[in-house]
């Protein structure tokens, strides 16, 4: 379930409750070495073909979004229209359901693409490890902000949809006990819990925020946490 709701990977599921959401989104980490991996590699063929770090780092982050439908991408363009034009609650999630993106959508993605390519672009100027290294660290870190984002500290913001079906499923034990994995998957590295707190920390002080405007969450604000941890993430590691 985390690899079929997480990405366009095919695969087949015998069994879908909350019992397996449960475990789906206490895995979605699992997910986000994954997609690191697979991003790793278009820029690792990009650079020693010879092309620039600019260009690998824009093949990268498209491959990564071809590898998750761009969903996390349109859910954080819907987000950003929900909240942009400052309606109540209601009639936010209503602006989110929509199919189209507005203004504030079209804008916000466009910069979150521009960000994560720039950042992931100057990690690459560094050497293909420091690249993936950072990369890893901020896919991680998005899948992570999901994990907790369905604890029993966030309820669904309405009653249907993958947001409800998701929503307070995963234990606190499990979200903190991944998160260790994750952080001591790249300890050795200084900047890796630096930049893996830092997108957990973006994606948490945005959670605050919808769970106040919005009275829940939704899939499209898993997307979005999960772009947002990322972005965070990428720029904190190109930074150090």
């Amino acid at each position: 379930m985390a690899v079929g709701t997480l990405t366009v990977v095919p695969v087949r599921v015998s069994r879908v409750d909350r019992t397996v959401a449960a475990w789906a989104m206490t895995a979605a980490p699992l997910v986000g070495v994954l997609l690191a991996a697979v991003g790793a590699l278009v820029l690792a063929g990009a650079l020693l073909v010879g092309l620039s770090p600019l260009l690998a780092a824009a093949l990268a982050v498209g491959a990564l979004a071809l590898l998750t439908r761009g969903l996390h991408l349109d859910g954080l363009a819907d987000v950003a229209d929900g909240l942009g034009g400052g309606a109540d609650s209601g009639r936010a999630l209503e602006i989110m359901k929509r199919s189209d993106i507005g203004p504030f959508g079209v804008v916000t993605l466009v910069f979150a693409v521009l960000v994560q390519v720039a950042a992931l672009a100057a990690l690459a100027e560094r050497g293909i490890a420091e690249a993936a290294l950072g990369l890893a660290a901020a896919l991680l870190s998005g899948r992570l902000a999901i994990t907790w984002a369905c604890t029993r500290a966030v309820g669904a913001a309405r009653p249907d949809g993958l947001g409800a079906f998701v929503a307070r499923t995963v234990p606190y034990p499990a979200a903190a006990a991944v998160t260790c994995a994750v952080l001591l998957v790249g300890l050795w590295d200084r900047g890796w819990p630096v930049a893996v707190g830092a997108g957990l920390v973006a994606a948490g002080a945005l959670l605050l925020r919808l769970r106040r405007r919005l009275g829940g969450m939704t899939g499209d604000v898993l997307g979005a946490l999960a772009e947002t941890a990322a972005s965070v993430a990428l720029v904190v590691a190109a930074a150090l």
